[in-house]
């Protein structure tokens, strides 16, 4: 499953608005943010990148003004870490992975409407509320509102349960599959609202919709014991792990 998931990072970076290619590694920009999670690269599987390899790379985000950074499932290219250590590459994070199929999709015998916004207020919603959520972590913006709306265009997909004052209490979205695979993210419910099964709705309706578009698996990544355990009551089982590295100034 990591040469999958990481065949499936490639596709997907390669969907950025733009797209640098260098040396074994694959960089996807967004010019509207300077946003980390969103401007960072990957590695194709089995690259095994030269010193000046990596040093091409890293000018590709210094010429941005922006942090060189690079998620990737290591077992899937080797080579890549030792590679990026010895420029510098320090760990950012490493996270392990879960997958759900078909066969193991658990829909919760009781949970709260999902639904797909379908106009700019239900955009900017489930910007607002995954911006909340994620305690700052991102800003909302318009820019943020129009990047869901683009994934949800293209054949990714944005589900959401409505709150009560019409808005969005939580919600989440799944990238368009690649290679079989797609990869769900973003799953965050308001503080006000958590304890409802949110989560779990929207993950598992997520995850259908992706089976129905013909992707074979969804994998996501948790960031507690708590959301894994939410994950795993709708069917997602550990498979990998991926390392997020990046370079500081």
């Amino acid at each position: 499953m990591d040469t999958q998931v990481q065949s499936f990072a490639v596709a997907n970076l390669r969907r950025r608005p733009v797209v640098v290619e260098t040396g074994g590694f694959v960089a996807g920009f967004d010019p509207d943010t300077t946003s980390p999670y969103i401007n960072y690269a990957t590695p194709l599987p089995g690259a095994v990148p030269t010193g000046g390899d990596v040093a091409a790379l890293v000018a590709a985000f210094r010429e941005r003004g922006l942090k060189p950074r690079l998620e990737f499932a290591p077992n899937a290219a080797p080579a890549v870490e030792p590679a990026l250590r010895a420029a510098g590459f320090g760990t950012e994070a490493v996270h392990e992975y879960l997958v759900c199929t078909p066969a193991t999709l658990v829909v919760p015998a009781s949970a709260p409407v999902v639904e797909t916004p379908g106009t700019d207020e239900d955009f900017t919603a489930v910007d607002a509320a995954l911006a909340e959520a994620f305690s700052g972590e991102f800003a909302s913006s318009p820019e943020g509102a129009a990047r869901l709306r683009r994934l949800e265009r293209d054949g990714g997909a944005v589900r959401f349960v409505r709150a009560p004052d019409g808005g969005c209490a939580g919600g989440a979205c799944c990238s368009a599959p690649a290679v079989g695979t797609s990869e769900l993210a973003g799953v965050g419910t308001r503080p006000a609202h958590r304890g409802r099964g949110i989560a779990a709705a929207v993950t598992a309706e997520l995850a259908g919709t992706m089976f129905a578009r013909g992707a074979r698996s969804v994998w996501l990544e948790y960031s507690g014991e708590g959301s894994r355990r939410v994950y795993e009551r709708v069917g997602f089982r550990p498979e990998g792990t991926r390392l997020y590295l990046s370079l500081e100034s």
